[in-house]
């Protein structure tokens, strides 16, 4: 999407509008492959990057026959991956969630995933599914929960009301069990790093949830993507003025796999931010995703080179 207020830029996947040449990325060093499980959630946040809802069916659901082959690929190309990471929409609505993630636990890969933990996961199925697999692979096994805010108003606010209570209730169930979890909150409340960790710091510790508030690993402070923001684009140039490599960039590291509503069959996109993007979009297979990547969005600009955010663990 090339919105308005960056009429002219973000057109020529080789210059920017200036001329200049256009930064890109290589597939340096795979450590995580995402698949997006389907856009279908059970909630409708009130700025979700992905537009997922409860009839947003824009990427359908994965099967566990579709990860199993690109699992497949991934050993033939060695590209050594440590990790799997599941996204959605929420990934406990797809029926096939629990064997998704059994099948890359078996193969010996740490497993993501990314979760509300609202009702899906809540459902008696799911929870008899993941006892299962933390009871084989409890140290592969983390769930990352969407907290948006340290208390129950701003979170609620973005997720609606009553969202908060029904999320530490899933937490607390994870939390009985002794699942690893992390969390996933956002920067967009005015607050600084420091007062927003102490803020979840104080909510993890009157829970008794053994998450670190200040590994940016284990609590993950999302910066606010706004598509009407006006932003730089990245050339060959800023590598050096930033003092970054394009090694620190997420397209770097992972690529993710989606089926969009239609399709034949997954693709593989360069960007988890950019699921509706055909120019992120690689091809069918791994061999064609380690193309390199343009820095072609103002997303790529805001919010991996300059915000230096990443959706791994």
């Amino acid at each position: 999407m090339k919105d308005q207020v960056n009429a002219g830029k973000f057109s020529d996947p080789y210059l920017t509008a200036k001329g200049e040449t256009r930064a890109h990325v290589s597939l340096e060093n795979p450590e995580t492959l995402w698949f997006n499980t389907g856009t279908l959630c059970n909630i409708e946040c009130e700025n979700c990057y992905i537009l997922s809802s409860p009839t947003n069916d824009a990427l359908v659901y994965m099967t566990a026959d579709e990860v199993s082959d690109y699992l497949d690929q991934l050993e033939e190309r060695r590209w050594n991956v440590r990790e799997i990471g599941f996204t959605g929409g929420e990934p406990f609505m797809n029926p096939q969630m629990i064997e998704m993630t059994r099948r890359a636990l078996e193969r010996g890969y740490e497993v993501l995933i990314l979760t509300n933990a609202m009702l899906p996961m809540m459902r008696k199925s799911v929870r008899e599914g993941l006892l299962e697999l933390h009871k084989a692979y409890a140290d592969k096994l983390t769930l990352r929960i969407s907290v948006d805010h340290w208390g129950a108003e701003l979170h609620d606010k973005e997720r609606g009301k009553g969202s908060f209570e029904k999320t530490l209730t899933g937490m607390r169930w994870l939390r009985d069990n002794g699942f690893r979890m992390a969390v996933a909150g956002r920067t967009v409340w005015g607050e600084s790093d420091a007062e927003s960790r102490a803020g979840y710091s104080a909510l993890y510790e009157r829970e008794g949830f053994a998450i670190d508030a200040m590994n940016p690993g284990q609590t993950v402070l999302f910066p606010e993507m706004d598509e009407m923001a006006e932003v730089p684009e990245i050339t060959t140039a800023c590598w050096g003025i930033l003092n970054k490599a394009p090694t620190e960039v997420m397209c770097s590291n992972s690529r993710m796999v989606v089926k969009h509503k239609g399709a034949d069959s997954p693709s593989v996109i360069a960007c988890t931010l950019l699921p509706y993007e055909a120019e992120f979009d690689m091809g069918t297979t791994l061999a064609e995703a380690e193309a390199d990547v343009r820095l072609n969005h103002p997303h790529c600009a805001k919010f991996c080179v300059l915000g230096g955010a990443s959706c791994s663990a």
